[in-house]
C-alpha cells in the first residue's frame, strides 16, 4: 500500500521484493501496526516524507536474507522493526547517548519505506530480535505504540503514584497494564462523551475514566498526553500537583492555546517526547517479560489499509488497528 501524494488515498501496487544492502536484513513481514504518525504522514501533519511512500512502522516478520556486513541476526529470526530506523553514531546526541535526538535519523514508515507491504528491509541495527511468544499479529503494535508509550512513562519520576493518560488508545492501553502491575493509580480522559473508551480504560485497569473536560477525583502526580490536542496542554497543568510532570507523547500536536503562568508555577513541568532509542526497546521487552501486557488489536488485510485508517481517524479503534500479511 503506497502514498503517492499527502492527503491522498494509499494505492495498492505490486512492487519489487526489496534486496538488503550490505548492513540491512530483508524481513518477510507478518503483520504492522497502524499509528496515529501514519495518519500524521497521510494528512500532511508531518511534511517531510519520502514519496512514493511505504508506510507502517510497527512491523514484525521474520528474517529472509541477510547484508554481508550484518552481525546479530541471521535468517529465520523473527524481529520487529521499531519507527526509530537509522541513526549516524557521531553527531553530538549520538555519542552522548540520546540518538533519538540524531540530527541524520531516518525513520521507518517516513523518510524509509516501512511495513505496509509483504516484504521491507530494514537496518539491522535497529531490529529488535523477539523470541517466539511475539510471534502473533497482536504484538505489532509494541514496536511503536508499545515502545513510545513506555519512553513516555520512563520520563515520570519513580515517585509519582496518580498517573493521568489523555488519549486512550495503543499507547495508553498497553502503558497502563505496565503502570498498573508497578502499583500505579492510572486515570484515563478520553474524548467527552466516549463512554466505550471509558470502559475499556477500566477494563485495561483504570483506576478511573472520565472525559477530558472534567476534573479527576483526585490531583494527578503526572500525566502523559497521547492525543494530538494541543488544548489538553493547559487543562492537564490544571490537574496535576505541584511539582507534576506533563509529558507530551507524541510527534505532532496542535497549536497549544495560551495559558496562565499560574498554572505552570509550583515547580509543574512540560516535556516532550522525540522518538525512542534502541535502549528503550531492550529495557520495555525486558520488562515484558515479567508484565504479560496484552494488547486490544482489530485486524485488517493489506488491501483494507485506507479503511483501517479511516476507522482510526474517526475513533472508530478501540485500543489498535493491524494489517496482518499472513
Amino acid at each position: 500500500m503506497i502514498l503517492e501524494a499527502q492527503k491522498k488515498p494509499l494505492v495498492f501496487k505490486k512492487v519489487a521484493i526489496p534486496e538488503p544492502a550490505d548492513d540491512e536484513v530483508q524481513i518477510k513481514i507478518k503483520a504492522c501496526g497502524i499509528c496515529r504518525t501514519d495518519l500524521h504522514v497521510m494528512d500532511a501533519d508531518l511534511t517531510s516524507p519520502k514519496l512514493p511512500l511505504i508506510m507502517g512502522h510497527e512491523i514484525t516478520g521474520r528474517v529472509t536474507k541477510i547484508g554481508k556486513a550484518v552481525s546479530g541476526l541471521q535468517v529465520d529470526d523473527f524481529v520487529g522493526v521499531p519507527w526509530l530506523g537509522y541513526t549516524c553514531g557521531k553527531c553530538k546526541f549520538c555519542k552522548r547517548g540520546q540518538e533519538n535526538l540524531c540530527d541524520y535519523a531516518r525513520f521507518t514508515g517516513y523518510t524509509i519505506n516501512g511495513g505496509y507491504a509483504e516484504y521491507t528491509v530494514a537496518n539491522a541495527r535497529f531490529c529488535f530480535k523477539l523470541d517466539g511468544k511475539y510471534d502473533d499479529p497482536s504484538s505489532a503494535p509494541l514496536m511503536c505504540a508499545g515502545l513510545i508509550g513506555f519512553r513516555s512513562y520512563h520520563m515520570i519520576s519513580t515517585s509519582a503514584k496518580n498517573i493521568g493518560l489523555y488519549g486512550f488508545g495503543a499507547a495508553a492501553h498497553i502503558i497502563t497494564q505496565v503502570a498498573v502491575a508497578q502499583g500505579k493509580k492510572i486515570f484515563a480522559f478520553t474524548r467527552d462523551g466516549d463512554t466505550r473508551s471509558q470502559e475499556f480504560a477500566k477494563k485495561m485497569g483504570a483506576a478511573w475514566a472520565g472525559g477530558s473536560g472534567e476534573n479527576p477525583p483526585e490531583k494527578l502526580d503526572a500525566a502523559i498526553i497521547f492525543a494530538a490536542a494541543g488544548e489538553l496542554v493547559p487543562k492537564t497543568l490544571q490537574d496535576v500537583d505541584k511539582g507534576g510532570e506533563v509529558i507530551c507523547g507524541g510527534i505532532h500536536m496542535s497549536g497549544i492555546p495560551a495559558f496562565s503562568y499560574d498554572l505552570l508555577w509550583g515547580e509543574r513541568m512540560i516535556k516532550s517526547v522525540a522518538n525512542l532509542t534502541r535502549q528503550d526497546g531492550l529495557d520495555f521487552f525486558d520488562i515484558l517479560k515479567d508484565v504479560p501486557v496484552k494488547t486490544q488489536t482489530q485486524f485488517f488485510k493489506p488491501e483494507q489499509a485506507n479503511e483501517a485508517l479511516d476507522m482510526f481517524r474517526s475513533g472508530k479503534i478501540t485500543g489498535a488497528a493491524v494489517l496482518v500479511m499472513e
